[in-house]
């Protein structure tokens, strides 16, 4: 077992006032994210009067788009200080989102325009995720990023757990322009947040050319295919990520279509469980204690992998519901185990110089296979049925521990600078 000294596990685990702005505007943020949850297909259907290929093209097409346009960001953020890029994303989400009720009380918003701001909102996402992680590995010294990756973890469980319950009541009774007023004030406050963590962030050093070529796009996705450990959980990931976000649209027909739910029977089988996320990352620092990274990153890797296949047996009625509980209770448990040892793991495997662009490809890559996936999914549903296409991804993903991390990754071969403390 390793020491509590080795881990970081100090009394309290005080991580200092700037590690709390930042945590603060992050929960800000995600809480206005989800307070907003479907308010732009709302939108869309009930002001714009879309169809169903205007409401999907909302979430694959604006995704896609946002990746790519993100693409030349990541190399970009690299050689610049993070908490203005940090602050300067958070503003461009809240411009952009603000934009969409400004129209709307003009009586000049359009299905093009909702469809633009969900590509910017996208690529400032991406953007804001690569930049908060190379931030995150400067503020804090590495015995300290499984402890703030699993306070991250818990904090988007709750707000996952607390926000559609709120935003739902504020869309009946306010409309979605108001969720999204909402959102876009979130930012604001996440912008103030980051900017209150103060302290001197040195200008990281450029050691290449200039001007940024057009091979410096294709760094991240370089240094992680390169990377023996990386490597094989980057495709984890996007696979695992891609297949699981395909079955929620087949998932919803099924349900609320063929199966007879009702909509706050499909919300609470998917609100409920959500505890479990909260749950798995409080476990999630006791059990690296306990057993190692490793060990914990490949046995919640593969447990998660288990449960959604389960989604094909769905039937009517109480017991189908229960069902769907249970299995989405196991699955997100193990995701909240999950998901910060693979934060701080792929951290801890990212020389600090590479950070940016690494976290800007994977996220790219995770956004670009979901929505192909999607899409693809999609196209089987209607040819093979909605719960054959939702079995037949849950044996695929049943495939994915394979890519999981199998030996213990060698060092950096590169040292890295200290990370400043204030």
């Amino acid at each position: 077992m390793r020491s509590e000294h080795q881990l970081g596990h100090r009394p309290g685990h005080r991580l200092g006032r700037r590690f709390g702005w930042l945590w603060a505007a992050y929960g800000t943020s995600a809480l206005g994210t989800w307070l907003a949850f479907g308010a732009f297909p709302l939108i869309a259907i009930r002001v714009l009067h879309a169809g169903p290929a205007e409401v999907a093209a909302l979430s694959s097409v604006g995704a896609a788009v946002g990746a790519a346009v993100a693409v030349p960001l990541g190399p970009w953020v690299e050689f610049r200080r993070k908490r203005p890029v940090l602050i300067a994303m958070d503003l461009v989400r809240f411009a952009a989102l603000l934009t969409i009720p400004a129209a709307f009380a003009l009586g000049a918003l359009t299905f093009v325009q909702l469809l633009l701001v969900s590509v910017v909102v996208a690529a400032a996402d991406i953007t804001f995720r690569a930049a908060s992680g190379a931030y995150l590995k400067t503020l804090l010294p590495a015995e300290d990023l499984l402890v703030a990756n699993a306070r991250f973890e818990s904090t988007a469980w709750t707000t996952t757990i607390i926000g559609p319950p709120l935003g739902g009541a504020a869309l009946g009774l306010l409309g979605p322009v108001a969720t999204v007023v909402a959102d876009a004030v979130s930012y604001l406050l996440s912008a103030l947040g980051i900017r209150a963590t103060g302290g001197h962030e040195p200008l990281p050093e450029h050691r290449g050319a200039a001007r940024m070529r057009a091979g410096d796009l294709l760094d991240g996705w370089r240094y992680i295919l390169a990377d023996p450990a990386l490597r094989p959980l980057f495709f984890n990931t996007a696979l695992f990520n891609g297949l699981v976000m395909a079955s929620e649209p087949l998932l919803a027909v099924l349900m609320l279509g063929r199966l007879g739910f009702t909509p706050w029977q499909y919300g609470i089988a998917f609100a409920a469980p959500s505890i479990g996320g909260l749950l798995g990352s409080r476990l999630a620092r006791p059990l690296v204690t306990r057993f190692g990274q490793r060990q914990v990153l490949v046995v919640a890797g593969a447990l998660r992998a288990l449960w959604p296949v389960g989604l094909a047996f769905v039937g009517p009625g109480t017991g189908g519901l229960l069902l769907v509980m249970g299995i989405e209770l196991g699955l997100i448990f193990c995701c909240g185990v999950f998901n910060p040892v693979y934060a701080t793991y792929r951290l801890e495997r990212t020389a600090t110089d590479r950070v940016a662009r690494t976290l800007s490809a994977w996220s790219v890559t995770t956004k670009a296979s979901t929505a192909l996936l999607t899409a693809t999914w999609g196209v089987l549903g209607v040819l093979l049925g909605p719960r054959t296409a939702i079995g037949l991804a849950g044996l695929l993903l049943l495939a994915t521990p394979l890519l999981l991390p199998r030996r213990a990754a060698a060092p950096l071969a590169e040292p890295e600078p200290a990370p400043s403390r204030v």
